[in-house]
């Protein structure tokens, strides 16, 4: 596997949108540098990460995720957890598993099979 020439970051690709101001961006960022490793293996100039929260601090906000991986569908995380910090981070780990079930379809299929869990050898019956 060839390494990626401009590797995707958070700092980079993260924009705040409806709801978060561009000084909740450094928290965020913070809070998102564990996504730096898997977002390593995409060109940041074909990756974009957009956050936002509708009815921010109200009892029914909602806090979604975006991400526009160049060739790839758009992947988006929601969670609806009542305290801010608690529903960024829900965001953020679907993001990192919706991530990774991505990689996995795009391997190869020649080393699918590397995956695959061996059947039991069917039993022999009793003789008789």
């Amino acid at each position: 596997m060839s390494a990626v020439s401009n590797p995707a970051t958070v700092e980079d690709c993260l924009r705040v949108g409806a709801g978060f101001s561009q000084g909740d961006r450094i928290w965020l960022t913070e809070l998102f540098a564990t996504l730096d490793a898997r977002l390593a293996s995409f060109h940041a100039d074909a990756t974009e990460l957009e956050i936002s929260v509708k009815d921010r601090e109200a009892r029914g906000q909602k806090v979604t995720l975006e991400c526009w991986i160049g060739g790839r569908d758009k992947i988006v995380t929601t969670s609806s957890l009542e305290e801010l910090h608690a529903a960024v981070m829900d965001c953020r780990d679907d993001l990192r598993r919706k991530l990774n079930d991505s990689k996995s379809k795009q391997e190869p299929r020649h080393n699918r099979h590397l995956r695959e869990v061996p059947q039991p050898e069917p039993e022999l019956e009793p003789e008789a």
